[in-house]
């Protein structure tokens, strides 16, 4: 029997860290970047972005002018993005904390946008662990500040499948290691949870390493998240359904709320 997610969804991340930017350069890419840097630019400020990771979206935001603070739950993770922010010669610009989305330790109205992209809300699998999150996010916004959110596009309707090779290629470059992913997906209907039990096999030469883990993520979509954003006191602004700016639909191909704080008196 599969292992039950517990309710600590940074479970996995750090095991995730060595093959985070491998899986993304295959899946995601940079397609989101020159959305997420515009939001950035615009705001006129330092900008805190929530689940930072490796930096794969900080330092090109950082190379753009943005000052940007990132924070994320990953020791491992945050390994990766200080190497990536030191080679780009950043350090003036962009900054990594690490801490937790549910406390947020910056000031109050420390930020004029927060970034919370590729999922990361959805990574806090409880009720009060996601109004928490919210929570924080609107106290460092002053009123009319920015808050963004991106959801794993389709999650709710994901397909279960078990053991499948979702991908394989060479890491870095031909001559290093080869990796190969094989993937189970299930969904916990009860729970309102959907889990990615992952076996990344990394082989070089005729040695091989295999690091199995899993990610779970709460299945919310776009009107659900909504609904609690407006609960937290942020008015949405905008739903996105791809990173062209394109409006959402439930088949969109990425799903991005974007939403303002409101006055406190109006919560």
């Amino acid at each position: 029997m599969p292992k039950r997610p517990d309710n600590e969804g940074h479970a996995g991340w750090d095991d995730y860290a060595p093959f985070y930017d491998w899986e993304n350069a295959r899946t995601l890419g940079r397609r989101d970047i020159p959305f997420w840097r515009s939001i950035a630019l615009e705001a006129g400020g330092p900008v805190l972005e929530l689940g930072c990771g490796t930096g794969r979206i900080a330092t090109p935001l950082g190379r753009a002018g943005v000052r940007l603070i990132g924070i994320d739950r990953s020791s491992s993770m945050l390994t990766i993005a200080r190497r990536r922010v030191a080679r780009a010669r950043l350090g003036k610009r962009v900054s990594l904390v690490r801490g937790d989305i549910r406390a947020i330790p910056f000031p109050d109205s420390a930020f004029p946008a927060v970034l919370a992209p590729y999922g990361v809300l959805q990574s806090l699998l409880r009720e009060r662990d996601l109004a928490a999150a919210l929570a924080s996010a609107h106290r460092v916004l002053p009123t009319g500040g920015l808050l963004g959110v991106e959801l794993v596009a389709d999650l709710p309707s994901w397909a279960e499948y078990e053991k499948r090779v979702s991908l394989k290629g060479w890491r870095d470059r031909p001559g290093g290691s080869h990796v190969t992913l094989v993937e189970t997906v299930r969904q916990d209907r009860a729970r309102h949870l959907t889990i990615f039990d992952q076996e990344f096999t990394e082989r070089r030469g005729k040695r091989r390493h295999a690091r199995r883990f899993a990610l779970t993520f709460r299945t919310l979509s776009v009107p659900q998240m909504a609904r609690r954003l407006e609960k937290a006191g942020f008015e949405v602004t905008a739903l996105r359904g791809d990173y062209r700016g394109g409006p959402w639909s439930p088949t969109a191909e990425a799903w991005i709320i974007l939403s303002r704080r409101r006055p406190c008196d109006t919560r």
